[in-house]
């Protein structure tokens, strides 16, 4: 069973930075395509960035392109996502989840298969 946990959440002011973790165990992660979602309170689950398994191939979501950054290091079984200029639309409970699938970094929350508990991130105005 893989298990996927976040870390990194927090309170930042507007224009500040924060940087998420999520460790996973079980499976083997260089296998797996890795995302982020997020949700705010009353809406949706919404895509926010994926890297692929296979050479790093990364998308991201219109509202955070240039400002967020995911990566991953295979020997650590972690992804990360450097968030900066932080916005407080940006305030959301922050998912890590991971996809055992060909496609290169799909972007929909039906395509990942496991799920971490999530991180809390609240930008202040």
């Amino acid at each position: 069973q893989v298990r996927l946990v976040e870390s990194g959440g927090g309170l930042v002011q507007a224009g500040g930075s924060l940087r998420l973790s999520c460790e996973t165990s079980g499976g083997t992660f260089s296998r797996y395509n890795m995302a982020w979602f997020r949700q705010a309170p009353g809406k949706e689950r919404d895509f926010v960035a994926a890297i692929s398994w296979r050479y790093g191939v990364t998308n991201y979501a219109g509202s955070v392109k240039g400002r967020f950054t995911i990566s991953r290091d295979n020997a650590k079984n972690t992804v990360s996502l450097q968030m900066s200029s932080l916005r407080p639309e940006d305030t959301a409970l922050y998912y890590c989840a991971a996809d055992f699938s060909i496609v290169a970094a799909p972007t929909r929350v039906s395509d990942y298969d496991y799920w971490g508990q999530g991180t809390q991130v609240t930008v202040s105005s």
